[in-house]
């Protein structure tokens, strides 16, 4: 998994409230982590062309001519998107020499594959505003995603792990038929097995808990101040990345065993260092 995908991730889930695992599921449900494909020369965010918006967005001599280059259809479906991300910039490319904004609008961008047509209920002054986002990396692409998330009121449901709820509002009443809500299930399991444990690292960056609380509080008690969130944030990777340098540890960031066990070190018994040691098995 790329890292700065993951860091993306870990920073808007900060935002939203909810673990960066259950974010992470949906963006691993939607694209497979894939966050990029090569276009001409040029990484750009993966794109879905549905020629069923584009007809509805079309009339006159547009739509004529939208069926006959077979980009346009009432149906949908009808028109099939090519296996290749270049093929299907070629598609997009063909229906912007027609309706420039109705093409952006018809195809759904980035990790969260988002239709551009919600560009004005997201927020953004045009659809070419959100393309541009899209476009820009993969942190306008998560920015997107986590809009129309927050903006459904899905964020509730990805906090409560709410499969089914989230997979009604994000992917339509007939989830079921493809098993979206299990898909997200077992992306976050997977997902949050991984975040357990590489490298013995317990707790990093995106974590959220009362896990996370308590590792607050014991940065805090060892001189190491952050607020107590229970969200893993930038702030406390910094707090524990000082805390690791002062010692002797490796300052990566992520709470394993040997970060656990110098905290638990630096303070008196009982309290939370009796938390420590239980959770650590002591």
């Amino acid at each position: 998994m790329d890292s700065e995908f993951e860091k993306a991730v870990a920073e808007i889930a900060v935002k939203l409230k909810i673990e960066a695992a259950a974010f992470m599921a949906v963006a691993m449900v939607e694209s497979g982590g894939v966050t990029e494909a090569m276009v001409d020369g040029k990484m750009e965010p993966l794109i879905r062309f549905e020629g069923h918006y584009f007809f509805k967005r079309l009339s006159g001599l547009e739509r004529v001519r939208g069926r006959r280059e077979g980009l346009a259809s009432p149906v949908a479906g009808e028109v099939k998107n090519p296996a290749s991300q270049a093929a299907r910039w070629q598609m997009l490319a063909r229906a912007r020499a027609i309706n420039e904004a109705a093409a952006l609008e018809s195809c759904s961008w980035g990790v969260g594959q988002v239709m551009g047509a919600h560009w004005r209920w997201l927020g953004f002054e045009s659809v070419a505003a959100l393309a541009a986002a899209a476009r820009s990396g993969v942190a306008g692409q998560l920015d997107v995603m986590a809009r129309f998330i927050e903006k459904s009121g899905l964020d509730l449901a990805l906090r409560n792990k709410d499969w089914a709820g989230f997979a009604v509002g994000y992917n339509g009443p007939n989830f079921w038929q493809g098993g979206y809500d299990r898909k997200l299930r077992e992306a976050y399991d997977k997902y949050a097995l991984t975040k357990t444990a590489p490298d013995g690292a317990v707790l990093a960056l995106g974590a959220a808990g009362e896990d996370v609380a308590s590792l607050q509080v014991m940065l805090s008690a060892a001189g190491f101040p952050v607020p107590q969130s229970g969200v893993f944030n930038g702030v406390t990777e910094e707090a524990v990345r000082a805390f690791q340098r002062a010692n002797g540890l490796v300052a990566d960031g992520k709470v394993g065993v040997m970060t656990m066990a110098a905290l638990a070190g630096a303070m008196p018994k009982g309290g939370v260092v009796g938390w420590v040691r239980r959770w650590m098995g002591w």
